[in-house]
């Protein structure tokens, strides 16, 4: 951008610090007949790339703009290279270049064509259906059925029904017989999302199952035998919960012959950069907008968040911003906007607050309700996003606990806590 010093209204430096407030990357040449030293060195300190004095030398002036263009290909040529990154450490839709990630994808590839039963954990939003999908995709399985079910979502009388399958009059409302998800997948994957919440009175009838490879329909004497490979995942410490008894020890132990834990974003930031690039190649692609990459200063903004709902909270913001955003590069004010408006997250470092920061879906669900007092601006956020994303469901509250990482049961007593 060109721009004269001495305009009527709104002068030349007015003009560039507006223009560096909007758009970072957007070089300024301020042009004026009056050039003084103060004033030169007052537009370089704002951002301005240089101070062309009239008459022109327009010589200097091609030069400068041959320095922008060459500028703006070694950007363009960088947002290449981060988005190849990407590709090359992507492993079966997971995204890592940090060594734990490395160490995992090794694991996956190692485990896949032998396993029966494995356990993945870690915090809501770190990606541990990814993880289930990707050992399905690496193992000798892939071309069956991949299968999931919320154990959190569930109304506990019919979870029997759900997995093992009934019997036509076993209950009330069973006019015919039904196979249940074990025999559904059978030959494929049974991912047990939130295996965490699963009632203790159905743990044996799940141990019996995954021990044996036995289930029994509701009703049914007759039991069948089939192949299937059970993969649980559960943001709790199962361990913990065992050996306090609310989660049966046998079946935990069952469970986690192979257990793959997915550390937080927090503890891999140097995965950040190419997340972030692969998430701005997808939603400029699927919605059609121009972003093409981040700024440094968005860069060092997303480096520094606290990111409580991890990977997806991480994605979110990304395509709130691509939503937000008409420039070809993301700055840092499109990603603090993203990351703050009424559908995101809090600010950096709100993971620190009693109560999990309101916006993003991820971290509605980082924590459960306290009793303690929270700013009424807090609540009130949380109250919105929280009734926004039971309309997205259409009423459906097994389906909005899913789209906040959250179990059913959280999400009632999130309801009741907010007075929705």
């Amino acid at each position: 951008m060109l721009v004269d010093l001495q305009m009527p209204g709104l002068g030349g430096l007015d003009v560039l610090t507006r223009v560096k407030s909007i758009d970072p990357e957007c070089q300024v040449i301020l042009m004026t007949g009056n050039a003084t030293v103060e004033t030169a060195m007052q537009a370089v300190k704002d951002g301005a790339l240089d101070y062309l004095s009239k008459p022109f030398d327009f010589q200097r002036l091609r030069r400068l703009l041959t320095t922008v263009r060459e500028g703006l290909e070694r950007r363009e040529a960088l947002l290449r290279a981060e988005a190849a990154v990407a590709e090359r450490m992507e492993y079966q839709g997971l995204i890592g270049r940090s060594l734990v990630m490395q160490q995992l994808f090794d694991r996956i590839q190692r485990y896949a064509p032998h396993v029966r039963t494995v356990l993945v954990t870690g915090e809501t939003g770190t990606g541990k259906e990814l993880v289930a999908r990707a050992l399905h995709r690496a193992g000798t399985r892939r071309d069956r059925r991949f299968l999931t079910i919320n154990c959190s979502a569930v109304v506990e009388t019919l979870f029997e029904s759900e997995l093992f399958g009934h019997v036509r009059g076993a209950f009330t409302g069973a006019t015919q017989s039904k196979s249940g998800l074990f025999e559904h997948a059978s030959g494929g994957t049974l991912f047990l999302d939130e295996a965490g919440e699963l009632p203790i009175g159905l743990q044996a009838k799940l141990l019996r199952a995954v021990e044996y490879g036995e289930v029994q329909r509701v009703g049914s004497l007759e039991t069948h035998r089939p192949d299937v490979c059970v993969i649980a995942a559960t943001n709790r410490d199962l361990r913990t919960a065992a050996e306090a008894g609310r989660f049966r020890s046998d079946l935990y132990f069952r469970l986690s012959v192979i257990e793959l834990h997915i550390p937080p974003l927090r503890d891999r930031r140097e995965d950040i950069p190419i997340l972030t690039a692969a998430f701005v190649r997808e939603f400029a692609g699927r919605l059609d907008r121009p972003a093409r990459g981040l700024t440094a200063g968005a860069e060092r903004v997303l480096q520094e968040a606290a990111w409580p709902g991890n990977v997806r909270e991480l994605r979110n913001v990304i395509e709130r911003a691509c939503i937000l955003s008409d420039d070809r590069v993301l700055s840092e004010r499109d990603v603090l906007r993203a990351m703050t408006s009424p559908a995101a997250g809090g600010a950096p470092g709100d993971a620190d607050r009693p109560e999990p920061p309101a916006a993003s879906a991820a971290a509605v669900g980082a924590s459960e309700p306290d009793d303690g007092a929270s700013p009424h601006s807090l609540k009130t956020a949380q109250r919105d996003q929280i009734r926004r994303v039971l309309r997205e469901a259409r009423g459906n509250k097994a389906e909005a606990a899913r789209l906040l990482g959250i179990s059913r049961r959280s999400l009632y007593r999130w309801i009741d806590r907010l007075g929705l």
